[in-house]
């Protein structure tokens, strides 16, 4: 079985599945991201969010491949480049951190270790680029995942809060920044992106 982790790049975000492809829940404010939906094309607004973050930072995602299928997808960027965290009562997510947009494993090719395949090779990028941790906000009400993480499967796995709020803590999880990746860490990301494996349809987070 080939396995094949590449960056996202607007080349392959047609490879992303497709209410993935049109969520742009985090790429845009509240109000533009609305107008967006309304007006039909939020599929044109995350390829323009992509294209923008790729001219300015870098590849913020990664697609994994089993046998050249996509098979699943990790999307991270600094805060600066995340409109909708501004809006959440805990932000801002610190300076030093990378926020944790959202990640799934296509259904059927969970527990291939594809997860710690993605965690292992983001994790690498955000330290190489001088990063010191993962943050993402909670919802401390969810009981399934949706475009805000769980808060309780955040802190299952390892994330810290930083900042309490009864609905919407704000997360931490340190990076070791030491040449080998410890393999808590890892697992811990792994087994965070374990649970979106779990969503018996495909929508995005």
């Amino acid at each position: 079985m080939g396995r094949r982790l590449v960056p996202l790049t607007l080349d392959n975000l047609q490879d992303l599945p497709e209410r993935c492809r049109a969520c742009v829940f985090w790429e845009l404010d509240p109000v533009s991201g609305e107008a967006a939906v309304k007006a039909g094309k939020p599929e044109l607004e995350k390829e323009a969010w992509i294209s923008g973050v790729l001219l300015e930072w870098g590849s913020c995602g990664r697609v994994v491949y089993v046998d050249d299928v996509p098979a699943g997808f990790v999307l991270y960027a600094p805060p600066a480049y995340v409109p909708r965290s501004t809006a959440f009562p805990t932000s801002p997510v610190s300076p030093d951190a990378v926020q944790l947009i959202t990640g799934l494993i296509v259904p059927g090719y969970q527990g291939q270790g594809l997860g710690r395949v993605m965690v292992q090779t983001v994790a690498k990028d955000v330290l190489r680029r001088g990063f010191k941790a993962i943050e993402a906000f909670g919802d401390a009400r969810a009981e399934e995942f949706g475009c805000v993480l769980p808060a309780d499967h955040l802190l299952a796995v390892g994330f810290k809060t930083v900042r309490p709020h009864p609905r919407y803590p704000r997360l931490r999880l340190e990076l070791r920044t030491t040449l080998s990746w410890k393999e808590d860490v890892e697992m811990a990301l792994d087994r965070l992106l374990g649970a979106v494996q779990k969503e018996p349809a495909l929508r995005p987070l």
